[in-house]
């Protein structure tokens, strides 16, 4: 004989009773009408350059951190040398732009809308990205345990630039974490004298 008793529902499926009196009897229970794992997110495509001179303090203090974050893994997947990534490249601009369109480079090449060879095409760019940051580390002075502003070419007519003088750094984290919060604070206070109609050399409200 047959048993024709139904099978105990398992125990992610709905029981009669677990719903409320007034559900309507006929709606229909698609799955896939409830799939809202990806619902709100949006695939905005491969990211843009940043420019640094235009970010908006909150951008800028993203971007500053993103940005360290990822040079931080870059120099210890290659083991480069202080020749070519060294501490305190935050502090310097030229090193910066580098950084900043390679690590660009580095998310556009990995993208999943890439084809399979664009993570090649960013190896050999790495390559030349590399000579290019031993001319800068190298024309800048800054070493491993030490920084010094990279040094300035007086035009004529112009000021003389400050003398240039190594400057000691005992905790490199540290450094980076008061050299953005500068930054940040001085990209701020730019932003509020704008809004404000002010000078943003002098604070002087304009008109």
């Amino acid at each position: 004989m047959t048993d024709q008793t139904p099978a105990a529902p398992g125990p992610d499926e709905a029981q009669p009773d677990d719903f409320p009196d007034d559900f309507p009897d006929d709606i229909d229970l698609d799955e896939d009408d409830y799939d809202t794992e990806n619902e709100d997110e949006q695939d905005v495509g491969p990211p843009h350059p940043v420019n640094w001179y235009l970010l908006r303090a909150d951008a800028l203090e993203e971007e500053w951190y993103e940005l360290n974050r990822w040079v931080e893994t870059l120099r210890r997947t290659y083991g480069l040398p202080a020749s070519v990534i060294p501490p305190f490249w935050h502090r310097h601009d030229e090193l910066v732009w580098e950084l900043s369109s390679l690590h660009v480079h580095w998310l556009c090449a990995y993208h999943p809308e890439q084809d399979g060879s664009a993570p090649f095409g960013w190896h050999r760019d790495f390559a030349d990205a590399r000579q290019r940051l031993r001319e800068w580390v190298a024309a800048s002075g800054t070493r491993l345990d030490r920084d010094r502003p990279t040094r300035q070419t007086t035009w004529p007519g112009e000021d003389p630039a400050d003398p240039v003088e190594d400057v000691f750094v005992a905790d490199r984290d540290r450094d980076f974490v008061d050299y953005v919060a500068a930054q940040v604070a001085e990209r701020r206070a730019a932003e509020d004298a704008f809004f404000a109609g002010a000078d943003p050399a002098t604070g002087e409200v304009l008109g």
